[in-house]
């Protein structure tokens, strides 16, 4: 299925997860442990401990889909103690799963307002 890159929300859960749950399972994580609504449409994404398999849960009106991924090699997070749950948008999904950890959002342009405008004589 493809979404509208602007209007998906996805929410990464910011524990490890057994990746033998499936829809039941990840259904009551995004629940409980997110407190969000899985009948959203939402994604929600869920990485093991080993940080080698994602599942992503989401609606899509007629019932649960999961889509997962296994590395074969590399992860798909650093470090655990960095991640916390969180709210990201698509792009940010896309790139962790092609293997890019997004670090921290810089502006691109730094805007070169002075600080202080200089007193008249």
């Amino acid at each position: 299925m493809f979404f509208p890159e602007g209007q998906v929300r996805v929410h990464l859960y910011g524990q490890p997860v057994d990746m033998r749950k499936s829809f039941t399972g990840l259904y009551a994580l995004a629940r409980h442990g997110l407190q969000q609504d899985p009948l959203s449409g939402h994604l929600f994404a869920f990485i093991n401990r080993r940080a080698s398999q994602m599942k992503v849960l989401y609606w899509d009106r007629t019932g649960f889909c999961i889509w997962a991924k296994k590395l074969e090699s590399g992860r798909f997070l650093s470090d655990w103690r960095q991640v916390a749950s969180r709210e990201m948008d698509y792009t940010g999904l896309k790139l962790m799963l092609e293997g890019i950890e997004p670090k921290r959002i810089r502006t691109r342009y730094v805007s070169l307002r002075p600080t202080h405008l200089p007193s008249a004589p």
